[in-house]
């Protein structure tokens, strides 16, 4: 039986329905629909121009290609399985608009270097909405920054009580952590910015194509300057996934201090209704589920990463059919990422900051321990003989429940002469914030000024 493949020249039997399904790939590169129609569009015209084809072919291949993204924006195309992917099916149907002269369109073109073309130009046509969410995310910070930048809390290492902090400064951190992943993705764009048409199936053509004008016509920054490379090359789409899997990291830590946070137990904030869920037997639950599932949906990238890197680790030049699996994962983990930023722009947006809760847990625990021996040093104690002093205060301050701030002076003087009454102010909270100044600190001014810095970088990508 002869086949009716666009390949199948060179076949005589045709495979059994369910080997198409496994090979084809429409139910999902069919999200590339209006990039290959681009493609086409501009493949084309450079056609015509350089008089591979007649110009009047050219129009009249564009102009059915136009028609069929008329019909794609309203709707009303419909893809074939049998067809095995998006670029075959855009063949067929735009054959069936205009008749045989469609078939010129495949000159000097080989479905390697079309793939790669329609998935460069799907990932550059996504990456600045990201980076718009990203700097959404980022304003939202800085705004709950500006509001929280003398909010004490508690700091933590070892998920430990550590030093008083405030909430604004707490929030800037991850405005940094943000800052990186913009820089990283806006870093992919160079990479994804770039050509592959005319590399054909690995060596060209000979045909006299315009590789520039074609870069030109759809807005690329550069084009592959070796053949191989570009129709085997997936790093920008490994790019990708891993600055995608590092965003969602930030987000993951994130998600679960608020998840922490929220508890009875922590209680420094809650969460809107708009990002809560309650239990369907406990009616006094409520859940933090939508950062829950941030948390949860950050393995999934990471696995998206790893099935890409697996796949390419021991491709040999050029292209193989591997590579089908490269794209699946991109269109996935693009959904997830949008999607768990705009959570966390909302979620943050509508938080409710228990102040008085975060300023109580730095007053009834040994946060300001630091503080007394750094005092100590400034009297002439050496800092590890201060700190062995400190150490002694803090276990006796723990079996009597009493926190070094309400400890007597005389006793506080019995264990070290060279503490006096000023140490009273020294040990406050808020006195301990505004002491330390350095490497961004966190003293109020030094938050709002760094507030300002960040603001200053968001006016930049204006």
């Amino acid at each position: 039986m002869t086949t009716t493949k666009l390949w199948g020249g060179r076949f005589t039997a045709k495979a059994a329905e369910w080997v198409d399904e496994f090979g084809a790939s429409i139910h999902f590169d069919e999200q590339m629909a209006a990039e290959d129609i681009e493609g086409s569009i501009a493949h084309a015209k450079m056609l015509g121009r350089q008089q591979i084809i007649s110009e009047s072919e050219s129009a009249e291949i564009v102009a059915g290609l136009v028609a069929l993204k008329k019909e794609l924006d309203d709707g009303m195309l419909a893809f074939d399985v049998k067809n095995e992917d998006i670029h075959m099916n855009i063949e067929v149907l735009l054959t069936q608009k205009i008749g045989a002269v469609a078939g010129k369109l495949h000159t000097a073109r080989s479905r390697n270097d079309q793939v790669a073309t329609d998935f460069h130009l799907w990932v550059k046509h996504r990456l600045p909405h990201v980076l718009d969410a990203l700097t959404e995310l980022q304003e939202t910070l800085l705004q709950l920054a500006t509001q929280h930048a003398g909010t004490i809390m508690s700091g933590y290492t070892h998920l430990q009580h550590a030093q008083p902090i405030t909430y604004g400064h707490y929030l800037l951190a991850y405005c940094e952590m943000f800052q990186r992943d913009y820089d990283r993705f806006e870093f992919n764009q160079k990479h994804t910015d770039m050509l592959p048409l005319g590399a054909a199936a690995l060596a060209g053509t000979t045909f006299p194509i315009d590789r520039e004008f074609v870069a030109e016509q759809l807005g690329f920054n550069d084009i592959y300057h070796n053949s191989l490379d570009a129709v085997s090359d997936r790093d920008f789409a490994l790019e990708f996934l891993s600055n995608a899997a590092m965003l969602m990291m930030h987000l993951s830590r994130m998600a679960e201090e608020l998840i922490l946070w929220s508890t009875y137990e922590f209680n420094y904030i809650e969460l809107s209704d708009d990002f809560s869920t309650g239990s369907s037997i406990m009616p006094q639950k409520k859940n933090a589920d939508f950062a829950e599932l941030v948390r949860g949906k950050t393995g999934r990238t990471y696995g998206a990463l790893m099935a890409l890197l697996t796949t390419m680790k021991a491709l040999p030049l050029a292209y193989n059919k591997d590579m089908q699996e490269d794209k699946e994962q991109v269109f996935d983990v693009m959904d997830t990422v949008l999607a768990a930023i705009k959570i966390f722009t909302g979620m943050l947006s509508e938080i409710t900051v228990h102040k008085e809760r975060m300023l109580a847990s730095t007053q009834d625990d040994f946060s300001n321990a630091t503080e007394l021996a750094d005092y100590l040093a400034t009297k002439g104690v050496p800092f590890r003989e201060a700190h062995a002093i400190v150490g002694q205060l803090v276990l006796t301050g723990i079996q009597t429940h009493t926190p070094l701030q309400n400890m007597a002076l005389a006793d506080l003087q019995a264990t070290a002469p060279q503490i006096e009454a000023d140490i009273y102010l020294v040990l406050q909270s808020e006195t301990a914030v505004n002491r330390r100044t350095s490497i961004g600190g966190t003293a109020v001014a030094n938050v709002q000024k760094e507030i300002a810095r960040q603001y200053k970088n968001l006016e930049a990508r204006q």
